[in-house]
């Protein structure tokens, strides 16, 4: 343990404590002899104003409670808590690669000479923790920072979208309310002008967003949240009714502990796991039934199982 990380546990362990620490528990939990930890307690006496003071009649050292709450100056953290950052930005550049480097890169510079001081390699964060996005669409990193930038300065936005129903190209202006993660891609949740409606655009479908000068409109909390979250997956809007999915024995182990929507129903019949959530498009919520082939039966509502049985139907007309 070098001194910084000494120090840090130093602080932490004064800063908790409801009666003076004798010299000896601090050896028991710091490691290190007693002239290190004195010279320690100098250290922060003289170079950083600790208000350590030694209690003759306890024996031990505390914090002065009369003195102003004491921290430590400047970034000061602990091993684990310099690799949680540093997989903290591991997680944003996946999800948005070069977002945030021009603005992060001379903290992850000082993180990893801080963990090189004690001792420890900052590359294992990048050797033993993987994300691996699935099915990721790319967006250029200048047209996320502009809507990026209309969502959080709350500006009306003017954009041309292709969308892949349509196949074509409109040109849309918008009221930005949210930017949505979903399955590794990037959405914009607005009050679209043109459909006098919330919609949801793809980011990866924008070309040429221009921010205004105008405000965008407020848009309550609750009605984004119901749009966001009343139906399944990315297609937004009220339910419209109700699927209800029997899994296999083999696989209910699996999606009886998945969330597959807030609102969801879960419990096994036999061996048999029943799931029940709601939908309003059913395009999405038909991969993920389809994807469990055999696996899965969908007892209602008629129409939905209809679907996947016509698909079934294609799939294995398509493999003769």
């Amino acid at each position: 343990m070098n001194r910084a990380e000494r120090i840090y546990r130093l602080h932490a362990i004064l800063r908790e404590a409801r009666r003076p620490v004798s010299l000896q528990r601090l050896k028991e939990q710091l490691g290190g002899s007693r002239a290190t930890l004195v010279r320690d307690i100098g250290y922060m006496r003289d170079f950083m104003d600790a208000p350590i003071v030694y209690d003759r009649d306890a024996n031990g050292y505390r914090y002065d409670p009369a003195a102003p709450e004491f921290e430590l100056p400047g970034l000061w953290f602990n091993d684990s808590e310099l690799f949680a950052l540093l997989a903290c930005e591991q997680l944003l550049e996946t999800v948005q690669p070069g977002l945030l480097t021009p603005y992060i890169g001379p903290l992850r510079g000082r993180i990893r000479r801080l963990l090189e001081q004690s001792g420890h390699s900052a590359d294992v964060v990048t050797a033993r923790v993987r994300l691996k996005p699935t099915a990721r669409r790319q967006v250029d990193p200048e047209r996320f920072a502009a809507i990026a930038a209309a969502v959080l300065n709350g500006r009306v936005l003017d954009m041309e979208y292709h969308g892949r129903e349509r196949g074509a190209a409109t040109q849309r202006r918008v009221h930005p309310a949210r930017l949505l993660h979903y399955r590794d891609n990037w959405y914009l949740i607005a009050w679209c002008e043109q459909a006098q409606d919330l919609r949801t655009f793809s980011l990866d479908r924008i070309r040429q967003p221009i921010a205004t000068e105008r405000t965008a409109r407020d848009i309550d909390d609750d009605a984004l949240e119901r749009h966001l979250g009343a139906s399944f997956g990315i297609f937004t809007g009220e339910a419209k009714a109700w699927a209800v999915l029997r899994f296999s024995p083999r696989m209910a182990r699996w999606v009886a502990d998945e969330s597959w929507h807030p609102d969801q129903i879960g419990h096994y019949d036999g061996d048999h796991y029943q799931l029940q959530v709601p939908y309003s498009d059913p395009r999405e919520l038909l991969m993920d039934i389809l994807k469990y082939g055999p696996e899965v039966e969908v007892i209602a509502p008629e129409e939905l199982r209809r679907e996947v049985v016509s698909r079934v139907r294609e799939a294995a007309e398509r493999y003769g």
